[in-house]
């Protein structure tokens, strides 16, 4: 299973290439909207390609899960891969986007890797063996209360929905309850951070197996809590809460 994290780092390294010489002529990239302010580019589909071709070359029996691509296979091992996670960010050259690849066998996360191709930050996880951020073990927050906690979540901009609307009573729950909130843009590093304790917790609706996939791993082999919004296990269907145990805890109770 080893060699399984091997090949996810190098496929990331090799998309990130395609994704940098992209940044520097965002003029010339081709965007089309799915569905009201979710986006997918070229250099989406290039990563992808560039990911999906390192895996199949590698284990052309094990199944494919990407964002874009959908499910390809069948398989005990799957590779769920999102090529592009914060591809707003990315049109706007806003430097906070990332490449996640989570390595599920038999419905169990046993590898994930996240990667910052900006700051060429690396964060690894397999199960039973820790969490690394560029070969450097790390590990959650020791911050105890949530009022001195800094959270992380998403807002889903021009959707007047019940989703949207329950979002922002949460989050006026919680202006009175933290020290400070950001609004990142991209989930996959969001978890990333949570995990080697730059933000102390991370919360969303309406994510996606790729977006929490590899994170999942991180925050759990990093000694953090993650956990839907009733605090259960079904955190791949889109409701995501994650942090070190306490702060895990308090913001549960919030969310709630």
């Amino acid at each position: 299973m080893e060699g399984m994290l091997n090949i996810a780092v190098k496929a990331c390294r090799e998309a990130a290439i395609v994704m940098l010489r992209s940044l520097h002529r965002l003029d010339s990239v081709k965007v089309r909207e799915k569905e009201l302010n979710d986006f997918v580019t070229n250099v989406d589909l290039q990563s992808e390609e560039v990911i999906t071709d390192i895996i199949r070359k590698h284990y052309p029996s094990h199944e494919i899960y990407s964002e874009e691509l959908g499910h390809e296979g069948e398989d005990e091992t799957v590779w769920i891969i999102d090529p592009l996670d914060g591809t707003n960010n990315f049109l706007h050259g806003f430097p906070h986007f990332s490449i996640s690849i989570g390595i599920q066998h038999k419905g169990q996360m046993q590898h994930g890797v996240i990667f910052d191709p900006l700051r060429q930050e690396l964060f690894t996880a397999s199960r039973g063996n820790g969490a690394k951020l560029n070969n450097s073990k790390i590990r959650v927050s020791k911050t105890l209360k949530l009022t001195k906690a800094l959270i992380n979540m998403a807002a889903h901009c021009q959707r007047e929905d019940e989703t949207n609307k329950a979002q922002l009573k949460r989050l006026e729950s919680l202006m009175t309850n933290v020290s400070g909130i950001r609004i990142s843009g991209s989930a996959a590093l969001d978890l990333a951070y949570v995990a080697c304790g730059r933000i102390d917790a991370f919360w969303e609706k309406g994510l996606k197996p790729w977006d929490v996939s590899a994170g999942s791993l991180l925050i759990e082999e990093a000694g953090g809590m993650i956990s839907d919004f009733s605090g259960g296990n079904k955190f791949f269907e889109g409701e995501v809460i994650a942090g070190n145990p306490k702060i895990h805890l308090q913001l549960l109770s919030l969310i709630k």
